[in-house]
């Protein structure tokens, strides 16, 4: 076994850290998965140690000890200041994660944002793999809790000179999305987010419902506000990701997160963005991802190919 071919990756989230070895580039196939609690809670320096366990483990199982790992985070690191920025694990806002973790583990470590890891995991493994193998350009979407994106060009992450490649939910959408925690108001994540779009429901209806209880009373066609709901989502898709295709123009979109399973979005969404586009037709494949809740630490696994 070459263990300079075998790629290693870590997600970290906010719960758990997960870790895998996957054979190859050339075939991805799972030769070790494992995970371990975040317990976020006892502080930055417990959440370094739980990574440096997890790492223990995977070198246990392989025999070796890896070259390099890929960590997916739910934050970004900033290029330039070196510290993790808006990280749902708070402890490690404002640290120096990567240089701390590369001492402590005595690996080279890459990183990328959760976004990312998806665009890179679609890409690489999975539906754009499968359908669009040819694809240079994809743009990942994640539309669930927060809105985010992840770019990925001739299979490596554009993470940008801020960090902040992809990062479209923060754009200006509509003023009637309220302020942003960014500071911003009327921003994508504060229109097409799955709690966004619970809120909008409730303003007009005086009812507090799940989005997916929403778009089930969609579907029976007896709530009208459920369907202004549901439009409201696929006028505001459309307009939103017009931007980034006018900006862009990927090959391929992948749409993950929990609003993206809503069929919708697939067929009306698609409508508005081929209404606001900046063209006279729209080509771009708008693609379900296919890895599901992998994705994140199957992405991290392939930011360590070099």
């Amino acid at each position: 076994m070459n263990k300079i071919q075998n790629l290693c990756g870590i997600d970290l989230g906010g719960t758990k850290i997960e870790g895998v070895v996957l054979d190859s580039a050339e075939n991805p196939e799972v030769l070790f998965r494992d995970r371990v609690p975040t317990e976020g809670n006892k502080g930055a320096i417990h959440v370094l140690g739980q990574i440096g366990e997890l790492i223990k483990k995977m070198e246990k199982k392989m025999g070796y000890r890896p070259e390099r790992i890929g960590i997916g985070t739910p934050g970004t690191l900033d290029p330039l200041e070196g510290t993790l920025k808006n990280s749902n694990t708070t402890c490690l806002n404002g640290k120096p994660f990567k240089s701390d973790l590369e001492k402590l583990i005595n690996l080279e470590v890459t990183m990328a944002n959760d976004a990312n890891c998806f665009a890179l995991a679609e890409t690489n493994m999975g539906i754009v793999k499968d359908r669009y193998p040819d694809a240079n350009v994809v743009f990942g979407v994640i539309m669930g809790t927060g809105v985010g994106g992840g770019v990925v060009v001739d299979g490596k992450v554009i993470n940008g000179l801020h960090g902040i490649g992809g990062e479209w939910g923060h754009n200006f959408l509509d003023a009637s999305g309220g302020d942003c925690y960014c500071g911003k108001a009327g921003c994508v994540e504060k229109v097409l987010s799955g709690p966004a779009l619970e809120n909008y429901y409730y303003s007009i209806s005086g009812s507090k419902k799940k989005l997916e209880d929403i778009y089930e009373a969609f579907r029976t066609g007896k709530d009208v506000d459920a369907r202004k709901t549901m439009e409201r989502l696929t006028i505001f898709f459309g307009i939103g990701l017009s931007a980034v295709i006018n900006i862009l123009d990927p090959d391929v979109i992948v749409i993950g997160g929990g609003v993206g399973n809503i069929d919708l979005l697939y067929t009306e969404g698609v409508k508005s963005l081929q209404n606001n586009v900046f063209n006279n037709r729209l080509d771009t494949p708008i693609l379900k991802p296919r890895l599901g809740d992998s994705a994140g630490v199957f992405g991290a696994a392939f930011l360590a190919v070099k």
